[in-house]
C-alpha cells in the first residue's frame, strides 16, 4: 500500500501549520533571544520597540499568568528569562504585532543590559565544577574490577561526537486562537501535543480541559519536536490569553536554529579487555553528556546512552557511567535515536581501537561477540537476538571477502585514493524507557454509510504512521482503504498521549486501533450469529462481505453496518493498549524495559581522495530485522533516510558553538546536510524474515531510529581507508570526520612524509586539475 500521504505531498496541498487560514485579527510574534550565553539581567529597554507602527504589545515574564516553567522532567526552565539567563537565544522578550515585519522590526529595536558570568560550554568542564542536571547513573553486569587481570589485551581511550541540527523542512511553530469561556486551541508543530497542552496548561494557570491542541502533520520532526515545540506554543498561546485574538508564530530558520537544542555532544572515556581468542572479557566506559542550559529530555537521553553502550555485543563484566551535564549551550534535546547512538558510538571505537593495535580487522571482534538468544543485557534483560542471522547473512549475500579483496586491490593500486570498508552491526531497543509513557488510545467510529473515521495520538511527521494505522483498520474490516480517513491528533478527542517518539507510535498506536476495530467486529459477528443461528466463531468478513462457515452470505459491508446501527449495536470504540510485560527498576539498574530489539548488519564502503580529504560513501548494504514488515515501501523509505541522517551526523554535519556559546554553523551556509552528491552511490536492503513472535503491530518491527545507527558505519570506514594510507598516524575518534579532519589525518604525525612527497603531489594536483 502507497503513503496515503503521497498524493497531496506530490500537488502542495497537504496542510501544514503554515497552510491553516488565518482567521481575521491574527496577530504575529517574534521572541527576542538573548544575546550572551550567561549573565544577569540588569535592564531591559522595550519602549523603542513599543512605540514601532504596528507592535501591539511586548511580554515578559511579569505578564505569565500561572508560572514561568515549561521543564518537564526537571522543573529547571523557563519560558521567558527573569532575572537570569542561560543560553544565547533564551528568550527575553515576546513581541506581538499586527505583521510578521514588524514583529521582526521591533525585536531588533529592543534593548538588554546583561552582567556576563563565566560561560561553560564543554561537557567535561561542566562535570569537573559539579554542573550537573541529575546525579549520575551506573550500569553493571559482572565484575570488571576483578575481570581485567582476565584479559590477554587491554586498551584505554577517549571518544568523542558532536550534536547534529534537527533541519526539520518546517521550522518551529504555533498558531493559538482564543475560545469561549476562557479557552484557548492551539495550532502546533509537535510531536507532543499533550507536552504542549501541559506546558501552556502550567504557564497560563488554566486546567487542562481548557487547552486543546491540534496537529494535522509535520513537516518532519526526527525528536526536535517532541518536547522544544512547548516553547513557542506556550509564547502564543500567552499572548492570544491576554489579548483575546489569534497569535502566530513560526521561526525564521536562523531563529530555529540559534535558539533550539541539538542532538547531544558526548566525550567518553573507555577501557576494553579481551581474553588471547578475542572475546570482550569487560568493558568500562565513562560519558560526559552536554546536556545544554537546561534538563529537557537529557535525564532520558542518557538513559538510553547506558542501556546501548554495549550495543549488539555480549560482554559479561560492564561497568557504564554517565554524566548529564550542564553547560550554557540550548537545552540539548530528543533527536533519532535518543542516546543510542552515542553509546554504539563508543563501543565501536574501543572495539576500533583494539582491532588497530592488534593488526586485525574490526570485523573479527565483532563477529566474535556478538549477541546469542539468552545473553543478558547490562540492565538485566535476556536477548531474543537476530544478530548473528543478519551478520551472517550480510557477509554471505554481500560477499564481504569479496568487497575486502576488491579494496585490497583497489588499494595497492592507486596511491592518492584509498578505499575504506567497515561492518557496522546494531541492536536498538523498542519502548519508551519510561514504562508509564508505553500506552496509547484510538478512537473508531464506523458510520452507517460503511466508511469509517480513526483518531490516536499519533502525529504523522512523514514516517507513514497514518498509512500503518489505516492499514490496521482495513485489515480488520476487510474493506477498501479509501472507506477510512485518519483524522487530525487532538487533544480533546485523544487525551493523555504520549510523544510520537522511540519508534513506538505505530505499535502503541496500531495496537490501540487493533483492539478497538476488533471490538467492534465482534458485536458485528456476534449479531450476526444470533440473526442465522451460527457459532461466532464461524462468522468472518472477508473483502467487504460476511462469511459463514467459510461460505460468502450476501450481506455487504455497507448493509451490516446499517443493520447494527438499527439494532443499537455500538458502531463506535475508544480503545486503550498498554505494552505487557516492560518493566525498569532504576533504583536497581536492572529490569525489562523494552518490548523487542531490533538487529541489523550493514556494509560500508568509501574512497577518499588522499590529497583534498574529500570522500565518496561508495556503497551501504544492510541486511536488516524487519521482523515481519507491513508496508515494505514505508519501510525501504524509513531506513534509507535514516542510513543517510546517520552518515550525515557522522561525516559532514559539524555544529559549531564559539567560547562564548554563540552558534556559529546557524545558517546552510555554514552548516552542511547531506545532498544528492554526498548519498551513498548505492543502497542494499535486504529484509531478514525472522519467525519469532514479538509485541510489534502485526509483527511489524519498528523502522523510525534504528537504521540511523547503520550510519555509524561511514566513520570506521573513512577511519579505515586513511589508515590505508597514512599507516602510522594517530587519531583522535572524533566525530564528525569532516574533509578537514580526513586531511589532517591523512597526515598525521608524518610532517617529514609530506616534505618528501610534495613535489610529487604538486605534479599530481597539475594533472588532475
Amino acid at each position: 500500500m502507497k503513503n496515503i500521504d503521497a498524493y497531496t505531498h506530490l500537488r502542495g496541498e497537504s496542510i501544514y501549520l503554515d497552510d491553516i487560514p488565518l482567521i481575521h485579527g491574527t496577530l504575529f510574534g517574534a521572541s527576542f533571544g538573548s544575546p550572551v550565553a550567561h549573565g544577569i539581567i540588569r535592564h531591559l529597554d522595550i519602549s523603542e520597540a513599543a512605540a514601532l507602527p504596528g507592535v501591539v504589545r511586548i511580554f515578559t515574564y511579569k505578564d505569565i499568568t500561572g508560572e514561568n516553567q515549561i521543564g518537564g522532567i526537571v522543573p529547571d526552565e523557563p519560558l521567558i528569562a527573569d532575572h537570569e539567563v542561560h543560553f544565547c537565544g533564551m528568550p527575553v522578550a515576546f513581541v506581538v504585532a499586527d505583521s510578521v515585519d514588524a514583529a521582526r522590526a521591533a525585536v531588533k529595536k529592543i534593548k538588554v543590559t546583561i552582567d556576563p558570568l563565566p560561560v561553560i560550554t564543554d561537557s567535561r568542564e561542566a562535570q569537573q565544577l559539579g554542573e550537573l542536571i541529575i546525579p549520575p547513573r551506573t550500569f553493571q553486569l559482572g565484575d570488571t574490577a576483578n575481570s581485567w587481570q582476565h584479559c590477554t589485551h587491554i586498551f584505554e581511550g577517549r571518544a568523542d561526537t558532536n550534536g547534529q541540527e534537527h533541519l526539520y523542512i518546517e521550522t518551529q511553530g504555533a498558531y493559538a486562537v482564543p475560545q469561549e469561556h476562557n479557552a484557548i486551541k492551539i495550532y502546533s508543530s509537535t510531536q507532543g501535543p499533550t507536552a504542549v497542552q501541559r506546558a501552556v496548561s502550567r504557564v497560563l494557570g488554566l486546567p487542562m480541559h481548557l487547552v486543546e491542541v491540534e496537529v494535522n502533520r509535520l513537516g518532519g520532526g526526527f525528536g526536535g519536536k517532541e518536547d522544544q515545540a512547548n516553547t513557542w506554543a506556550a509564547l502564543c498561546a500567552l499572548a492570544a490569553h491576554h489579548l483575546k485574538r489569534p497569535v502566530k508564530y513560526s521561526l525564521h530558520r536562523m531563529e530555529d536554529m540559534a535558539m533550539t537544542g541539538k542532538r547531544h555532544p558526548y566525550s567518553a572515556d573507555f577501557k576494553i579487555g579481551l581474553n588471547a581468542e578475542l572475546k570482550i572479557i569487560a568493558y568500562e566506559a565513562t560519558f560526559y553528556q552536554n546536556a545544554g542550559a537546561a534538563a529537557d529530555l537529557s535525564p532520558a537521553v542518557m538513559e538510553r546512552t547506558l542501556f546501548h553502550c554495549t550495543n549488539t555485543y555480549f560482554i559479561p563484566n560492564v561497568k557504564a557511567t554517565a554524566y548529564s551535564c550542564r553547560t550554557h549551550l540550548p537545552p540539548n534535546t530528543a533527536f533519532r535515536g535518543f542516546g543510542g547512538p552515542q553509546g554504539m558510538f563508543m563501543i565501536e571505537s574501543a572495539i576500533a581501537k583494539a582491532a588497530e593495535a592488534l593488526g586485525v580487522e574490526a570485523a573479527v571482534i565483532q563477529e566474535k561477540n556478538l549477541l546469542q538468544t539468552g545473553d543478558e543485557f547490562p540492565y538485566g534483560q535476556i536477548a531474543q537476538s537476530e544478530a548473528p542471522d543478519c551478520w551472517h547473512k550480510a557477509t554471505a549475500l554481500y560477499d564481504v571477502a569479496a568487497m575486502r579483496k576488491e579494496v585490497n586491490a583497489f588499494n595497492a593500486a592507486n596511491k592518492w585514493h584509498k578505499k575504506g570498508l567497515a561492518c557496522m552491526p546494531i541492536c536498538f531497543g523498542i519502548s519508551f524507557t519510561k514504562t508509564l509513557m508505553n500506552q496509547a488510545r484510538s478512537l473508531v467510529h464506523v458510520y452507517t454509510d460503511g466508511s469509517v473515521g480513526i483518531t490516536t495520538g499519533a502525529v504523522e511527521m512523514g514516517q507513514g504512521v497514518n498509512t500503518k494505522i489505516l492499514q490496521v483498520a482495513a485489515q480488520v474490516f476487510s474493506i477498501q482503504p479509501e472507506k477510512i480517513r485518519i483524522h487530525t491528533t487532538n487533544t480533546f478527542k485523544i487525551a493523555n498521549t504520549s510523544p510520537s517518539a522511540a519508534s513506538a507510535t505505530a505499535d502503541l498506536n496500531g495496537k490501540a486501533t487493533l483492539m478497538a476495530c476488533t471490538a467492534i467486529v465482534e458485536r458485528l459477528k456476534k449479531m450476526v450469529a444470533e440473526e442465522m443461528k451460527v457459532d461466532a466463531q464461524s462468522v468472518t468478513l472477508q473483502d467487504e462481505y460476511v462469511w459463514v462457515n467459510k461460505q460468502k452470505t450476501d450481506i455487504d459491508w455497507k448493509s451490516l453496518v446499517m443493520t447494527g446501527h438499527i439494532k443499537r449495536i455500538g458502531l463506535s470504540e475508544h480503545a486503550h493498549y498498554a505494552t505487557p510485560e516492560i518493566h525498569f527498576d532504576a533504583a536497581k539498574e536492572k529490569g525489562h524495559p523494552f518490548a523487542y530489539h531490533v538487529y541489523g548488519t550493514a556494509l560500508v564502503s568509501v574512497t577518499v581522495d588522499c590529497i583534498r580529504g574529500t570522500y565518496t560513501v561508495d556503497s551501504v548494504k544492510v541486511v536488516h530485522d524487519f521482523g515481519a514488515s507491513m508496508n515494505t515501501a514505508v519501510d525501504l523509505g524509513q531506513i534509507e533516510g535514516g542510513i543517510v541522517q546517520g552518515i550525515g551526523w557522522m561525516t559532514m554535519e559539524e555544529v559549531v558553538y564559539d567560547a562564548n556559546g554563540r552558534l556559529r554553523s546557524n545558517a546552510l551556509s555554514t552548516y552542511k546536510v547531506p545532498d544528492i552528491y554526498s548519498v551513498p552511490k548505492e543502497i542494499a536492503i535486504d529484509f531478514l524474515q525472522t519467525p519469532h513472535d514479538n509485541l510489534a503491530i502485526f509483527r511489524s518491527k519498528a523502522v523510525g531510529e534504528p537504521p540511523l545507527m547503520y550510519g555509524i558505519g561511514a566513520y570506521f570506514a573513512l577511519r579505515n581507508a586513511v589508515r590505508a594510507f597514512n599507516k602510522t598516524g594517530q587519531f583522535a575518534f572524533d566525530a564528525p570526520m569532516t574533509p578537514e579532519k580526513v586531511l589532517m589525518a591523512l597526515y598525521a604525525t608524518q610532517k617529514e612524509g609530506i616534505i618528501e612527497s610534495h613535489e610529487e603531489t604538486t605534479n599530481h594536483l597539475a594533472v588532475d586539475k
